[in-house]
């Protein structure tokens, strides 16, 4: 093993794999990755609302209230949905009654987003916040809530009922004095106090949603997503957690703008990465396996054969792990360099107006050059970069690839030389 590779093993590989196993990160990933089906329902309806065919507009004009209902039926409220679903989880992991987990930290959510008006009738809630500008309060919502009700069932601060009662009804009660709680706390900060926990919570994500919508700050994550996985830690899953909210925030923003007709504010929305980045999967692999399709080398010929039809479907496990790439210093440095020629070909050409930015959530599984074309709302030029992008990834593969593949055979000459075949009898 070289002395980096021992190096990454020994001080980055453990801290990086406890942090990808964290309790909390972990729900938030699963509560990013379960409201995701909303995203693409909401996406299907808005390629129809804004299909890109000459006169589309005027046909679907009569139509275009009734066809985005469903969009903000979705994007509308995703952060209740956030809310809902990292609450279930957490309280799943914390070995709470999963359903009161999510429905204590949605009601919590829902409270603090009430407006008061002059009279009490015209209390109402602030629908921007039900949306992507209530992502992350939605987030630490979530997690407090169910934290609180994990310390008070701890502490046995709850009220619970004989076991003979329907278990609905006891959960229900031993949930009580935590909700209480919970709900004169936050109505003391959001009300009494006149605490915007919005606004408060928006302003110290703030740089961070604002460094992964420029091309240094996107160019780091590519790096370090790459990096984790070429040392065997699922780099996506490690960096959803925390990146996963903001990348819906943009990709809500985005729609909200094309349903306005104004100018689309983010290049990096949800979507970016998964169809112009990943080609194939993380690293663009599929260049990797149409490089080696013909390989002298059997065994590096195999595996591109066999992954080849999952990488149509961006899953590179078989030929990330079979090469391998993962802990392989010849096929890191490509894996690696793939990803930030994507990444920065894809944002410059997307800042300069030549692709459209991406407003629409397919499958990650969509093939590429599809998902290029799907993502942009039916943007052919991006079809196109797609097709590209591929070629770029086999020119870069093509000489690690290549240096590899005569590795393997001198070994094996190597080894046929100092072990030859026994005389036949």
């Amino acid at each position: 093993m070289s002395r980096p590779t021992a190096w990454l093993n020994r001080y980055v590989v453990p801290p990086l794999t406890a942090l990808s196993e964290n309790t909390y990160l972990s729900a938030i990933r699963a509560g990013m990755v379960s409201v995701v089906p909303l995203t693409i329902i909401g996406g299907l309806f808005l390629i129809v609302c804004f299909l890109p065919v000459s006169g589309w507009d005027k046909v679907v004009a009569p139509w275009l209230p009734l066809l985005q209902v469903p969009v903000t039926a979705t994007f509308g409220l995703l952060a209740v949905f956030v809310c809902f679903s990292i609450g279930y989880d957490l309280g799943k992991r914390l070995q709470q009654e999963a359903v009161v987990s999510a429905t204590l930290a949605t009601v919590i959510f829902l409270m603090i987003q009430l407006k008061l008006g002059e009279k009490p009738e015209d209390i109402a809630f602030s629908m921007d916040s039900l949306g992507s500008k209530g992502l992350f309060t939605a987030v630490l919502v979530a997690l407090i809530c169910v934290r609180v009700q994990k310390l008070f069932a701890d502490h046995n601060l709850v009220i619970r009922l004989p076991a003979s009662v329907p278990a609905i009804v006891y959960e229900s009660f031993v949930s009580l004095i935590p909700l209480f709680f919970l709900v004169v706390l936050f109505w003391l900060i959001r009300f009494v106090l006149g605490v915007d926990i919005d606004h408060l919570v928006q302003t110290a994500f703030q740089p961070v949603v604002f460094a992964l919508n420029t091309l240094p700050g996107i160019l780091v994550y590519a790096f370090l997503v790459t990096l984790l996985w070429s040392v065997g830690i699922n780099g996506d899953n490690a960096m959803d957690a925390i990146v996963a909210p903001i990348f819906l925030q943009y990709l809500a923003a985005n729609v909200e703008a094309m349903t306005a007709g104004q100018p689309l504010p983010y290049v990096t929305a949800y979507g970016f990465f998964t169809a112009f980045v990943n080609v194939g999967g993380t690293g663009a692999t599929l260049g990797l396996a149409l490089v080696m399709l013909n390989s002298r080398e059997p065994g590096y010929r195999k595996v591109s054969r066999l992954s080849l039809p999952t990488q149509v479907f961006q899953i590179n496990e078989p030929i990330f792990f079979g090469f391998p790439i993962v802990l392989n210093p010849i096929l890191m440095v490509p894996y690696i360099l793939n990803a930030l020629l994507l990444t920065a070909c894809t944002f410059l050409l997307m800042q300069w107006g030549v692709i459209h930015k991406p407003f629409v959530n397919v499958p990650w599984t969509t093939p590429p050059v599809i998902g290029h074309y799907l993502v942009t709302g039916g943007d052919w030029k991006a079809a196109v970069w797609g097709a590209l992008s591929i070629l770029i990834a086999m020119a870069v593969y093509y000489p690690f690839a290549k240096a590899a593949e005569r590795q393997r055979l001198k070994a094996e000459a190597e080894k046929a030389a100092a072990d030859p075949a026994p005389p036949p009898a």
